[in-house]
């Protein structure tokens, strides 16, 4: 076999000896090897990198090979290089084969870099090697058969790479030494080679995410000291590997999810699989997640003794759930969710009967089919942090032992069940859960005021329940509450102005009850919509599609009427006094304002409620408007960060007077500010109007715009930042933003088209808050009656010439000469999306020659999503944990196919911002842990908490 692979090299690469690459003759013959050619050949890599790095520095021919940084030679003899440090240092370029010039070397880690092309089959020259970490690159094409030289091999990672081709079977031909190899989250295709057999001392075999189909060799059960095993996310099929199983001694971790085997007997019998994993006696963790496998679990899982986390779900297990579960004392994860699984929750889960089950954190049973009452012997496992026993058949009332579960952190959920009986007060024990959710249930009493004892909740639904009675005052003292739900119920009374104090409060839905009264103002209720009242038919307030309040004008008690009556006789000349002096003012006001009209062009009309602001103070707030208090600039003006006599942070936006358009675009823009009021709109303080000098006062924001925090260090050449912002961080704003234009397009006195969506003119407040800006070429729509009984929008022309937003967030039918509609919005907020999960701008260099962002991500996006997902997102997607994952791969690919529904280049077949809203909600809420949403709504959007998607 050695001889043959040194022939079949000799043979690919002839063509190197004939064209008289001096390079790689030189590494083929490795004569003369010394510390100086080591250095000649680090020295050349260097230079074939793309970028310089800081860390290399000292890589000049100046200084001794040896004290190069991230590198190691050895004590002795003539100080060769043994170790090549480079990890995670973000190197660009090709991986060059001028390494294998450093033929003593023995630890070569360049993992966690941007290295590209295909791995050089010339590394196999190093034959001391005994580390390869190649991971986390952009490798591609395949794995050198040459690789079988390096006898002394002990580790390689290829991890998260573009590989494909098969797995070589001669890399396994001489590997004795070989102990951790991992290929996983490649393209790699074919079967797993049974010469793998032949390596003994393999103790990690990790495959996982790559094309690979067949059987799982036979030959595996050789390898006797298998520690974890991992080919999930494949396409392996027959049986599961039971007589392979039976053979390994030291397996702890297997992991098979995503695969298309069977259970044993044809799907029937699952005993013999776990019969073969209770031979190994350490064995910690079992993963057979969306495998379709059936069968039922027997009392031999009890064989498990050691196991910590059991994840069955997404199978179709049948029969009951068996007692002797309750044995498995080191149990930490119990996932059996969305099977078949039928019967009682046994009452052998203990702890008085499992001794150290009590250190249990994870339980999730949901989505099956199990009936009767939730037993009190689960109360008993005082260390719970998660407990799922949704969308089942239980009943019964809810035992008062949960009262126990103080130790629970995350959630609990009991939502769709048949249980009933008073809402259990022992909820008020869990001080530090999150969430809690009983909604679709039959639970009656009253929500108590105790409730606000759950100080850390952030989630309460109770909804479709028969809970009656008041709401508690008590409830404004969950700080952190960000959704409650009590819709659905039998409650009245008057709606507590404590939530209003509740500042991350976010969604609120008390409709189809029987409240009554004013529904309060401020924090959550100034950005509610009728929606969240609906079917209460007592209620009144300010909200949009709500009654007025009527107030009573009779007087009632005939001692208020004389009070009343005194006052007013007794108040009569001053008053009077008062009038006079009033209009006096007043008319003194009205000469001056005349006079100052004549010397003043027309400026916008701003309400009194706006203070009086003087181009003196704006100049001494911004230190006269310096340079270095510019914050940002566009086409109408520059933006500086001041600071007024009373300390007020503000930014003043002050505009080009000679540019064409700009007083257009100023008298629009205050135009629009003084009619809108939204959470997510930005609001101005004031404006200041001369007939040289026109500026807005904004509020600071000291997180600056979404295109800072998205691209942080941008040239004009290379992006080397990386966003600090997170998925769920990227969800809420992409749901702030389509709130704002929601309540332009549907719910603002005026409906108002931005025309100019995009990140740097969404703007970020202190708790990353977003809030739309910039409406200097805005429209706003007149309804106008028709002569047949219709209506007809009119958008005016009072920015005629003005272009209908920015290059690359322009709707196509602009350019066709349409008018503008909320829709040309929605084609910019699609792009705004589709931006935020690739960070790429629709400007890139990339997109060059009328490939657009949105064809780019919609033709690359069913191939390979990795290709246009955010690296910093995928990076941080590979640290959750597998349950978080799979929630994040959902909502990348929920935000996908939102930017590409928005960005359909027919306007009706895009949605409306409110539809864009209610899934983005949607989103929102599932990410915080509602694994109850879904996204089912009029964007065409279907997806679950089990999705079958798949990034990493």
């Amino acid at each position: 076999m050695f001889f043959k692979t040194w022939i079949l090299i000799i043979l690919l690469h002839l063509p190197a000896f004939v064209l008289g690459q001096r390079e790689i003759h030189s590494l083929r013959l490795h004569q003369h090897h010394s510390p100086d050619t080591d250095k000649a050949a680090l020295l050349k890599f260097k230079k074939d990198l793309s970028n310089t790095h800081s860390e290399l520095s000292n890589w000049d021919d100046g200084t001794d090979v040896c004290n190069f940084t991230h590198v190691v030679c050895s004590m002795k003899g003539r100080r060769r290089v043994i170790v090549l440090n480079m990890t995670n240092l973000g190197l660009v370029g090709k991986l060059s084969p001028v390494l294998s010039n450093l033929t003593q070397l023995k630890y070569l880690y360049l993992d966690d870099n941007n290295f590209f092309g295909s791995i050089p089959w010339e590394l196999s020259y190093l034959r001391e090697l005994k580390d390869l970490k190649l991971s986390e690159n952009n490798l591609h094409g395949e794995i050198p058969t040459s690789f079988s030289l390096l006898s002394h091999l002990r580790l390689i990672s290829l991890f998260n790479n573009n590989l494909n081709g098969t797995i070589p079977p001669e890399f396994f031909g001489n590997c004795t030494g070989l102990q951790n190899v991992d290929l996983s989250q490649n393209g790699l295709t074919g079967h797993i080679p049974s010469e793998i057999g032949n390596c003994p001392n393999i103790w990690n075999l990790n495959l996982y995410s790559n094309l690979l189909s067949g059987e799982i060799p036979t030959s595996l059960g050789n390898i006797t000291e298998m520690y974890s095993l991992d080919i999930s996310n494949n396409s392996i099929s027959g049986e599961l590997p039971s007589r392979s199983l039976s053979k390994f001694q030291s397996l702890k971790s297997l992991h098979l999810s995503g695969n298309k085997m069977i259970s044993h007997d044809n799907n029937t019998n699952l005993e013999p699989f776990f019969h073969a994993l209770a031979n190994c006696s350490d064995f910690e963790e079992l993963q057979l997640i969306s495998m379709k496998i059936g069968g039922s679990l027997s009392g031999s899982i009890a064989g498990l003794k050691h196991v910590k986390e059991l994840q069955l779900q997404e199978n179709q297990i049948t029969g009951h759930i068996p007692p002797q579960v309750g044995k498995l004392s080191y149990l930490i994860l119990l996932n059996l969710s969305s099977n078949f699984l039928r019967g009682i929750i046994p009452a052998e889960i203990d702890s008085r009967r499992t001794g150290k089950l009590v250190d249990d954190k994870f339980l999730f049973l949901d989505n099956n089919l199990l009936s009767g009452n939730i037993p009190r012997s689960l109360g008993k496992c005082t260390s719970l942090s998660k407990v799922d026993l949704s969308h089942n058949r239980l009943t019964g009332k809810v035992p008062s032992e949960i009262s126990q579960w103080h130790e629970m952190r995350r959630f609990l959920n009991l939502s769709h069940n048949e249980l009933e009986g008073p809402l259990p007060i022992e909820l008020s024990t869990l001080s530090s859960v999150e969430e809690i959710d009983l909604s679709f249930n039959n639970f009656s009493g009253n929500l108590f005021p105790q409730i606000a004892s759950c100080y850390e909740l952030t989630l309460l639904n109770l909804s479709n329940n028969s809970i009656e009675g008041n709401l508690p005052d008590t409830l404004g003292s969950l700080k952190s509450l960000a959704t409650f739900d009590v819709s659905r119920n039998k409650m009245n009374g008057t709606i507590p102005e404590s939530l209003n104090n509740i500042r991350t409060l976010a969604f609120l839905d008390l409709s189809f009850n029987d409240f009554s009264g004013m529904i309060p103002s401020g924090g959550v209720f100034n950005s509610l919509t009728n929606l969240s009242f609906i079917g209460n038919q007592h209620l009144c307030g300010s909200v949009p599609g709500i009654p007025k309040c009527k107030h009573k004008s009779r007087l009632l008690h005939l001692r208020l009427f004389l009070i009343i009556f005194c006052i007013v006789i007794f108040m009569s000349g001053f008053i009077s006094t008062v009038c006079c002096w009033i209009g006096y003012q007043h008319l003194h006001v009205i000469i001056l304002s005349s006079q100052e009209r004549k010397q003043r062009k027309k400026t916008p009309d701003l309400s009194l409620n706006f203070p009086r602001v003087t181009y003196k103070e704006l100049s001494e707030a911004t230190g006269g408007f310096d340079n270095q208090r510019l914050i940002g600039s566009g086409s109408f003006g520059h933006v500086y960060k001041g600071t007024l006599e009373d300390g007020t942070q503000i930014a003043v936006k002050v505009l080009h007077v000679q540019t064409r358009n700009s007083t257009k675009s100023f008298n629009r823009e205050c135009q629009v500010l003084k009619r809108i009021r939204h959470r997510n709109l930005i609001r101005i303080i004031t404006a200041c109007s001369l007939p040289d000098f026109k500026a807005l006062v904004l509020p600071y924001m000291a997180n600056g715009s979404l295109d800072r925090c998205l691209y942080p260090q941008t040239t004009n050449s290379l992006r080397t930042g990386s966003s600090d912002l997170d998925l769920i961080q990227r969800v809420n704003i992409c749901r702030d933003i389509a709130e704002g234009m929601a309540y332009l397009h549907h719910h603002s006195p005026v409906k108002v088209i931005h025309c100019d969506l995009k990140p740097s003119n969404v703007l970020l407040n202190d708790d990353m808050t977003a809030l739309v800006s910039d409406f200097g070429i805005a429209r706003l729509v007149m309804t106008i009656e028709a002569e047949n009984g219709g209506a007809i929008e009119n958008t005016g022309n009072s920015t005629a010439n003005i272009l209908c937003g920015s290059i690359g967030y322009i709707a196509p039918e602009y350019g066709f000469g349409s008018n503008t509609s909320t829709k040309g919005d929605v084609y910019s907020f699609g792009v705004l999306v589709l931006e935020m999960v690739t960070r790429r701008r629709p400007t890139d260099d990339m997109f060059n020659g009328g490939l657009s962002l949105q064809r780019y991500v919609k033709n690359h996006y069913h191939r390979n999503t990795e290709n246009v997902v955010d690296p910093s997102l995928l990076r941080a997607l590979r640290d959750q944990s597998s349950e978080a994952k799979r929630m994040w791969e959902v909502a990348i690919c929920e935000l996908i196919e939102l930017g590409i529904l928005c960005t359909q280049e027919s306007p009706s077949t895009r949605p409306t911002m409110l539809d864009c809203a209610d899934d983005l909600d949607r989103l929102k809420r599932y990410l915080n842990g509602d694994t109850t949403a879904t996204f089912a709504s009029s964007l065409g959007i279907t997806s679950s908490t089990y999705s079958d998607y798949s990034i990493v």
